[in-house]
Order: structure tokens, then C-alpha cells, then sequence
């Protein structure tokens, strides 16, 4: 049973962050009791839930290296409501559309480039799909992706980049297999950002972690950021499910925690940790939104391309699309 538990821990990392969010935020007494308009909304989610069997949800990766917001920090404010993220103007650098089956423990992943050209709601022109966090938090997020994909979305986790650092630091570092030399510098950043990994088998710490995921090649732009984030989340998984990496878990939940931030019900939580055990880490079903990469405007951009996007969202999430 612990193993499965731990196991649930690290699923919730890249697809049900989930978990400890709302389990760790009544482990730490954080909250007394969920009110009976929460229980009554939670019985309502788990109906709708039971008759596809399934839950989408969008899973969002932002960066807070600089200190000045993210999850953390809206905690610490205590700040509630639909916009509590709204203070913090940070925009995402990771946006998944995620589908997990309760009773097959199938997870499918769609891997939303952040440079996407989009309309976001309140804005007089198209913009990156990566803006929309920072100009309304995590319910306009939902909302434009829910218009961009028509697809029945309701649902969130939001993970800071530090929970990755805290996390990769305490396995003892991360191997990734790097195809070709990944360089950058930037001088005007504060500090000054370099990213210099050489090819070959290379062990990640946390700091290196958000530099690999931050990199972005210049010859695939956004595209190439996204398929070294997809490498990333599937190493990690794996190799902190490693026996010597188990023992160590319990004692991130604590920090984990503060770096984790949801709307999932419990009820739906927990339903799913009795399929865990089937979650296939290997073969977790990964895409990208289909398009090119394009300047308007001076400005670069990723073009969806709408009917290859139209049949692949059919494809991956039927039941969510709506009429």
C-alpha cells in the first residue's frame, strides 16, 4: 500500500500533481474542513466523472527563479478566489492538456507549445498562449484553452519550477542523454543565464534541470523546448521510482507541497489512486499540437494548424470535445 502511495506522488509530479496538493494541504492542517458547499460541488464532479470514466485537466508549469511570485507566493498571501494568481503576472512556460482514465490507468499527454497564437479573453488582439496565465491565473488559462481546443475543460494544477529543483536535488540528479551541444547566453538576464550542455550521457542537478527545460534550440524554437520537457518529465519519473529513490520521497511533501496548486476535488483524487498500479510509465501518450513556427508582426509565433489539431483532439480526447 505504500508503495502505491509513493507511486501516486510521483504521477502526480507530471500528470496528477493533484494528489498532494489537496492531500498535503490537509496533512499540514492547513484547512479545518471542507465546507458543505465544497462536498456538495465535489459529489456533483465525482456524478459527472463516473459516466465518462475519465478527467482532463490542464497542467501548468511556471517559473519562479527570480523570486518575485509563483505558487508559493500566492500561498504565503493567502490570497482567494477565481484570480488569485492574478498578482503574480507569471506566465507559463509549460502548458499540458492531460487525460487520465480511472479505470485503466491510460494518461495521455498534449503538449501545448507556449509560443501558440491565440485569442485570450479581455485582449483586443491574438496573442502566445503562454500570456493568458499572467493576465487572468489559472481559470483564464482554462478558459482559453477551452476555447482554443473546444474542449469541455474545468480543471487545473499549477507546478512551480522550484518543486522540479527541490525534487531532482534530492534523487541525487537526473540522466539525460543529450543529443547535441544546447548553448545560450544571455547577459541581460539577473542573474546572467548560460546554458552550456555538452552531447552524451549527462547527470542533470536542479538548477541544471530548469536551464534543460528552459533551453529552446534555435533551429526547432518552441517545438524543440517542448520535446526536451517531454524527455525530461519521462526520465524524472523514472528514475525517482528507482528502489534507492523511494525511501526518499515522504520528506518532500512538505516542500512539494508549497509548489503545488489545484482545483481537482479530492473525491476525484482518490478515485483514481486504485489504478495507479496500471499507469504503463513507458508508454504514457504523448503529442504536440500540430503547426509551424512563424513571425507576424516582428514577433515569433507557433501556428496551429486547425485541421490536423480538429482531428487529433477527436482522436485523443473525444469525450471531452464539445459540439
Amino acid at each position: 500500500m505504500k508503495k502505491k502511495f509513493w507511486t501516486t506522488f510521483l504521477i502526480s509530479f507530471v500528470v496528477f500533481s493533484t494528489i498532494f496538493a489537496i492531500i498535503g494541504h490537509r496533512m499540514l492542517n492547513m484547512d479545518s474542513m471542507a465546507s458543505q458547499e465544497e462536498d456538495d460541488y465535489d459529489l456533483e464532479a465525482e456524478k459527472i466523472i463516473e459516466e465518462k470514466g475519465e478527467i482532463l485537466f490542464l497542467l501548468m508549469g511556471i517559473d519562479d527563479q527570480d523570486g518575485s511570485g509563483g505558487v508559493e507566493s500566492v500561498k504565503a498571501k493567502k490570497i482567494e478566489g477565481e484570480n488569485r494568481h492574478r498578482p503574480t503576472g507569471k506566465r507559463t512556460d509549460t502548458m499540458i492538456l492531460c487525460k487520465y482514465n480511472f479505470d485503466t490507468g491510460d494518461t495521455t499527454m498534449l503538449f501545448i507549445p507556449r509560443d501558440s497564437r491565440v485569442s485570450i479573453g479581455g485582449r483586443k488582439s491574438m496573442e502566445k498562449i503562454n500570456h493568458a496565465h499572467s493576465y487572468g491565473g489559472p481559470y483564464l488559462a482554462i478558459k482559453t484553452v477551452k476555447d482554443f481546443l473546444n474542449v469541455d475543460l474545468e480543471y487545473y494544477v499549477t507546478v512551480d519550477y522550484l518543486a522540479v529543483k527541490e525534487i531532482v536535488n534530492a534523487i541525487g540528479g537526473v540522466e539525460i542523454d543529450i543529443a547535441e551541444r544546447m548553448y545560450y547566453r544571455d547577459p541581460a538576464d539577473k542573474p546572467p543565464l548560460i546554458i552550456d550542455f555538452q552531447p552524451g550521457l549527462q547527470t542533470l542537478d536542479g538548477e541544471d534541470a530548469i536551464k534543460f527545460l528552459r533551453y529552446r534550440p534555435k533551429d526547432l524554437g518552441d517545438l524543440g523546448r517542448v520535446e526536451n520537457q517531454k524527455l525530461f518529465m519521462k526520465e524524472l519519473i523514472k528514475q525517482t521510482l528507482r528502489p534507492r529513490n523511494i525511501i526518499k520521497l515522504p520528506k518532500l511533501i512538505k516542500t512539494y507541497y508549497g509548489y503545488v496548486d489545484t482545483n481537482i476535488p479530492l473525491s476525484l483524487v482518490l478515485k483514481g489512486v486504485g489504478t495507479v498500479n496500471k499507469v504503463d510509465f513507458e508508454n504514457i501518450n504523448t503529442h504536440v499540437l500540430p503547426g509551424e513556427g512563424k513571425y507576424i508582426g516582428g514577433t515569433s509565433y507557433f501556428i496551429p494548424h486547425e485541421e490536423a489539431t480538429r482531428k487529433l483532439m477527436e482522436e485523443l480526447f473525444g469525450n471531452f470535445v464539445l459540439d
